[in-house]
This record gives structure tokens, sequence and C-alpha cells, in this order.
């Protein structure tokens, strides 16, 4: 009896035994299951060729980035939704520290982070995806590449995407994908370079340091060999040129204090500052840049002067040799002005208003919208 009970004993303890490594092996089998694994390569052109995946909410995530890129070094950032540019401009602060920072930031809106890795290297990390629903933006932030490169996990139930050519959250020459991807990996085998990551169509923009400019500039390019630089901090147009676009090679590459370069003839500068005043015209307001939002690809820019939200607007005319400008100053109580440069460099043309000395004077309800139009002198 005594050696029957000790061999039940044993029997019981090994079935217990038995059970517990196979509960352990099931639920490694099953934490394996749960991975989602996410390849992702930095690829030349300031490129990611994945501009978005999906995953489950609090979904264990593998990612891998590999940078394919021969010419520049990258990392990648995950931010918190609607944080990308935040965090681009935290990364661009960070000016002699950002190297030995990998060029992330210290931030609460970033979530993960893999650190600059150059031409043939790949780094991995594993992270459980947020619980909550939403759109988490990645992005590079070496220096120049962060306003560019980017793309966007989703952390969705059932995976389900928008389509990409109407995918809003993604750079918008990515939403015909696999014709910008060929290009790209087209110019690369070939070495032929490349002013811009890729074959773009105007109007677009870059936000690029540029000289004669502050550094929340704006760079807009459009139809018929126009371009202009627009000041985010000071709330103003600064320059335009006629020509090509930009060469933003030394912005790309990360080089200390590169400024993107102008490829055209500069035929106009703003010399005044803060030409478009409320009230007197004396009073230079306090400027505050709102946000731009795009209309038929146009940015519209809406900014404060002195409290009084301005919306302006810029296209090229129609023989390639100046800007229309449209303003619309819905709230203004005073008159606006407008002072403009009596240099002869340019020609102006206004829809409303009266000069008088030397400025464009407009009541309230003729400043709810009116152009300027600014253009090259023949003189």
């Amino acid at each position: 009896m005594i050696q029957l009970a000790m061999v039940l004993k044993y029997s019981t303890a090994l079935i217990l035994f038995f059970a517990l490594l196979m509960h352990s092996a099931l639920l490694a089998q099953g934490d394996g299951k749960k991975i989602t694994s996410i390849e992702i390569k930095a690829i030349p052109g300031l490129q990611f060729d994945k501009v978005r995946f999906s995953v489950a909410p609090g979904a264990e995530v593998m990612l891998t980035v590999t940078n394919s890129d021969e010419d520049m070094p990258h990392n990648m950032l995950i931010t918190m939704p609607n944080s990308r540019e935040v965090v681009v401009n935290a990364a661009q602060q960070l000016a002699e520290k950002g190297p030995e920072m990998n060029f992330i930031p210290n931030s609460p809106s970033v979530l993960w982070s893999i650190p600059v890795i150059y031409s043939g290297e790949s780094k991995t990390i594993q992270f459980k995806a947020p619980e909550e629903p939403g759109i988490y933006p990645y992005v590079c932030t070496y220096p120049g590449h962060g306003f560019i490169m980017y793309g966007y996990m989703y952390v969705t139930e059932n995976g389900i995407m928008p389509a990409l050519e109407n995918d809003e959250n993604i750079p918008p020459l990515r939403r015909t994908e696999n014709k910008n991807l060929q290009d790209s990996e087209s110019a690369a085998m070939h070495h032929h370079p490349k002013l811009h990551p890729y074959e773009n169509v105007p109007p677009y923009l870059y936000r690029v340091f540029i000289e004669g400019s502050s550094l929340a500039s704006i760079a807009v390019h459009l139809p018929n060999q126009l371009s202009y630089a627009w000041d985010a901090e000071l709330c103003q147009l600064q320059f335009a040129w006629q020509g090509e676009f930009l060469d933003n090679t030394d912005l790309w590459h990360g080089h200390k204090n590169a400024y993107a370069k102008v490829l055209g003839e500069i035929f106009y500068r703003e010399k005044i500052e803060l030409p478009i005043r409320i009230g007197s015209r004396e009073n230079i307001p306090s400027p505050e840049f709102l946000r731009y939002k795009l209309i038929d690809g146009y940015p519209e820019f809406h900014y404060l002067l002195s409290g009084v939200e301005v919306h302006e607007i810029i296209h090229p005319n129609k023989e390639g040799s100046g800007l229309i400008r449209t303003i619309r100053i819905s709230d203004a109580k005073e008159p606006v002005w407008f002072l403009f440069n009596a240099d002869g460099q340019v020609e102006y043309a206004f829809s409303k208003g009266e000069i008088e000395e030397g400025a464009l004077k407009l009541s309230p309800d003729e400043a709810k919208e009116f152009t300027i139009t600014v253009t090259k002198s023949e003189q």
C-alpha cells in the first residue's frame, strides 16, 4: 500500500510537472502568435517604403527599421496623435546637442524611438501598441527630413485604413505609392541627382530653413514657375522668385547651418515690417500664426494681427510674372491699411480701397475680401 501511494504521489507530481510544461509552452506559443512584426525601410528620396501600417489596440509589435539609403542616415520616432510637427520642431531646437541625442527630443509626445541608423544598418524595437485607437505618426527627425519623411501607425480593431488615394494623413505625393517608389528606386539605381524627394506637381510646399526668413519658414512652389517664402513667425510674405524652386541637398544631408537654396531670380522682397495694419497705419501689429489649410493644393494661411484674424491665399498670375494675394479680414472694426514698397522693383494692383500717401486704405467692409497683385516691374 505504501509503495502504491508513493507511485501515485510521484505519478501525480509528474502529471502536474508535464502539465505545467505544456501550459508554459502553450503560453509561449500564444505570445508568439500575438506579436505583430512590421518591417520598414528608409529609402532614397527621404521616404519610408511603408507610409502606414495597422495594428490592433494593445498588440505586441516588433518593429524593424532598415536604412537602405546609401546617402543619408535616418531615425524613426513614433509620436502621439497630431504631434508630428511638434516633435519635429523640438528636434530642430536640439541644435548642437542633436547628434548625441540621435535627434530625439525629450518630449512626452514621443512614445517610442529608433536612434540614428546608417546605410545598411537595421534596428528593432518591441512595444505594446496603445490601447486607445487612433492614428499615431512616425517620422524621421534627422535635420531637414521631418516635414516630408513620415508615415502613420493606425491602431484599429478592424484593421481598416482609408483607400490610399484618399488617405489625407500620409504625404500627399505618396497617395500614388507604387509610381513614386518606382521613380525613387529608378533614380537611385541610375544615380541621378534629385533636388526633391518626389516628382512634384505644383502647387506644393516645404517647411524649410531659408535665408531671408525666420526658422518658421514655408516655401511654396506655384504653377508658372513662381515661388514664394512665407514667414510663419512674422505672418507675412517675405519674398518671391521666378524660375525653379529649391535645392534642399545640404538640408537633407544634415549639414550644419544649412539653408535651402533658391533656384531662380528673386523679384520681390518685403521691406516693410508687417505691412498689413489695422486701425492706425503707424501701429505695427503683434502677429500670431494659427495654421494653414490646403485649398486645391494652395495653402491658405490663418493668422492674427493684434487679435484680428486674417486669411490669406496666394496664386500665380496667368502670365507667370507675379502673385495674386487674396486676403480676407472678416472682423475688422477699423480701417485696414496695406503699406507697400514704392521702389519700382514691382508693380501693385488692388481690387478695392484707395491709395493714401503710399499705402492702401480699406474700410472694414472692403477688407472682408480683397486682392493685391504683385508683378515684376518691366523697367
